[in-house]
């Protein structure tokens, strides 16, 4: 990939905020992400695939809203990028609802990120007050999921 792309790409992430972001092109990609202790971004080019997949669409750029205001209140936190699911199946029972007693380890949700499912437990004993997101909602990292009180 030609390096003034991805100098276009790395400028695009400062002016825009957007955490990470990944294009290929044919069998080359990019990802490009921020770090989220430091302003400057890093790119870590990945190594050509074995299969040809057609690419992804690339969605417009829009800064995430932020989350309704959990002051004082313990909120679950994504631990990962990734696409967030209430239930373990389409159609099936939601994991938490609000309201609902949980004890520390319970699943509250699952987190797809890089084609694996990751399960996100409560970390504290509590009753969920507020389910701050939707599924198939991505989230990013440290983004505050579920309050449990």
């Amino acid at each position: 990939m030609d390096m003034r792309k991805i100098r276009k790409l790395i400028e695009l992430i400062q002016e825009t905020g957007i955490a990470e972001i990944e294009i290929r092109e044919g069998e080359e990609s990019v990802r490009i992400s921020r770090d989220s202790h430091h302003a400057a971004p890093t790119y870590i080019s990945a190594p050509p695939q074995m299969q040809a997949a057609a690419p992804a669409p690339l969605a417009p750029a829009v800064a995430p809203e932020p989350a309704a205001p959990v002051a004082n209140k313990h909120s679950i936190k994504a631990p990962m990028v990734g696409t967030v699911y209430l239930s373990p199946s389409p159609g099936a029972k939601p994991f938490i609802e609000v309201g609902q007693t949980v004890k520390s380890g319970d699943t509250l949700c699952l987190i797809e990120a890089m084609k694996m499912f990751n399960q996100i437990e409560s970390d504290k004993s509590g009753t969920v007050t507020a389910i701050l997101v939707d599924t198939g909602m991505p989230v990013e990292f440290n983004q505050p999921l579920v309050v449990v009180e």
